[in-house]
């Protein structure tokens, strides 16, 4: 009988012990993916303003090809 409860015990440690590394591993990963969310969100951002300066170029260089095409005519 004493043995059963030294296993129980035993049992019931290890249980406790695997729940809270798993614990904390959940809370590790969670603080992880909060980071990356974060990283996500800023790069949108990024990629926004990206594309809004892509756009531009296009307008400035088709009217900078406009203003040469004006001057190859004075010429």
């Amino acid at each position: 009988m004493e043995d059963l409860k030294k296993v129980l015990i035993a049992l019931i440690a290890a249980l406790a012990v695997q729940t809270i590394g798993g614990l904390v591993w959940a809370g590790g990963a969670a603080a992880r993916i909060a980071t990356l969310e974060a990283r996500v969100a800023e790069q949108r951002l990024v990629a926004e303003r990206l594309a809004r300066l892509e756009e531009q170029s296009v307008a400035t260089r088709a009217a900078v090809e406009r203003i040469e095409e004006r001057l190859e005519g004075w010429g």
